[in-house]
Protein backbone atom coordinates (compact mmCIF):
# COMPACT_ATOMS: atom_id res chain seq x y z
CA UNK A 1 0.00 0.00 0.00
CA UNK A 2 1.50 2.95 -1.25
CA UNK A 3 0.78 6.77 1.21
CA UNK A 4 1.67 10.27 0.26
CA UNK A 5 2.83 11.39 4.13
CA UNK A 6 3.31 14.97 4.81
CA UNK A 7 4.98 16.24 7.83
CA UNK A 8 5.46 19.13 9.16
CA UNK A 9 8.29 20.10 12.63
CA UNK A 10 7.01 22.37 14.74
CA UNK A 11 10.39 22.24 17.83
CA UNK A 12 8.92 24.12 20.88
CA UNK A 13 11.24 27.07 20.67
CA UNK A 14 12.46 26.59 24.19
CA UNK A 15 13.77 22.73 23.42
CA UNK A 16 17.30 22.98 24.64
CA UNK A 17 19.56 22.70 21.64
CA UNK A 18 21.53 19.60 22.64
CA UNK A 19 17.66 17.98 23.03
CA UNK A 20 17.05 18.79 19.51
CA UNK A 21 20.03 17.92 17.97
CA UNK A 22 19.68 14.31 19.78
CA UNK A 23 16.05 13.78 18.45
CA UNK A 24 17.09 15.01 14.64
CA UNK A 25 20.09 12.63 14.43
CA UNK A 26 17.80 9.66 15.98
CA UNK A 27 14.86 10.72 13.14
CA UNK A 28 17.79 10.65 10.14
CA UNK A 29 19.07 7.50 11.62
CA UNK A 30 15.37 5.89 11.63
CA UNK A 31 14.21 7.33 8.28
CA UNK A 32 17.69 5.87 6.67
CA UNK A 33 16.79 2.44 7.83
CA UNK A 34 13.17 2.68 7.02
CA UNK A 35 14.65 3.90 3.16
CA UNK A 36 16.82 1.15 3.27
CA UNK A 37 14.39 -1.12 3.65
CA UNK A 38 12.09 0.22 0.98
CA UNK A 39 9.19 1.81 3.52
CA UNK A 40 10.59 5.26 2.70
CA UNK A 41 10.16 4.98 -0.90
CA UNK A 42 10.84 8.93 -1.44
CA UNK A 43 11.52 11.88 1.17
CA UNK A 44 11.56 15.28 -0.60
CA UNK A 45 11.95 18.59 1.70
CA UNK A 46 9.64 21.51 1.18
CA UNK A 47 11.55 24.37 0.32
CA UNK A 48 11.69 27.03 3.20
CA UNK A 49 9.65 25.23 5.41
CA UNK A 50 10.64 22.25 8.50
CA UNK A 51 8.36 19.82 6.58
CA UNK A 52 8.28 16.84 3.71
CA UNK A 53 6.55 14.92 1.53
CA UNK A 54 7.00 11.34 1.36
CA UNK A 55 5.94 7.94 -0.23
CA UNK A 56 5.55 5.14 1.96
CA UNK A 57 5.27 1.46 0.74
CA UNK A 58 3.88 -0.32 3.54
CA UNK A 59 1.92 -3.78 4.07
CA UNK A 60 -1.20 -2.26 5.73
CA UNK A 61 -2.57 1.08 7.35
CA UNK A 62 -1.70 -0.08 10.78
CA UNK A 63 2.07 -0.44 9.70
CA UNK A 64 2.15 2.88 8.54
CA UNK A 65 0.66 4.09 11.68
CA UNK A 66 3.19 2.17 13.68
CA UNK A 67 6.56 3.81 11.45
CA UNK A 68 5.04 6.91 11.96
CA UNK A 69 4.42 6.82 15.94
CA UNK A 70 8.12 5.58 15.79
CA UNK A 71 9.63 8.75 14.46
CA UNK A 72 11.60 10.42 16.90
CA UNK A 73 9.85 13.99 15.60
CA UNK A 74 6.54 12.55 15.98
CA UNK A 75 5.47 14.62 18.91
CA UNK A 76 6.24 17.61 17.16
CA UNK A 77 5.16 16.84 13.91
CA UNK A 78 1.52 17.84 12.29
CA UNK A 79 0.99 14.88 9.56
CA UNK A 80 -1.28 14.61 6.80
CA UNK A 81 -2.05 10.94 5.05
CA UNK A 82 -3.17 10.14 2.04
CA UNK A 83 -3.55 6.83 0.72
CA UNK A 84 -2.76 6.24 -3.18
CA UNK A 85 -3.14 3.92 -6.20
CA UNK A 86 -2.22 3.49 -9.02
CA UNK A 87 -2.90 5.85 -11.99
CA UNK A 88 -4.39 3.52 -15.18
CA UNK A 89 -2.29 5.90 -17.34
CA UNK A 90 1.27 5.59 -15.57
CA UNK A 91 4.02 4.04 -17.81
CA UNK A 92 5.90 3.13 -14.92
CA UNK A 93 5.44 -0.35 -13.99
CA UNK A 94 7.24 0.25 -10.13
CA UNK A 95 3.75 2.43 -8.96
CA UNK A 96 1.95 -0.23 -7.54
Amino acid sequence: MLFKVEMTVKLPVDMPQEIADDVKRREKAYSQELQSAGKWRHLWRIAGSYANVSIFDVESNAELHDILFALPLYPYMDIRVDALCRHPSSIHNDDK
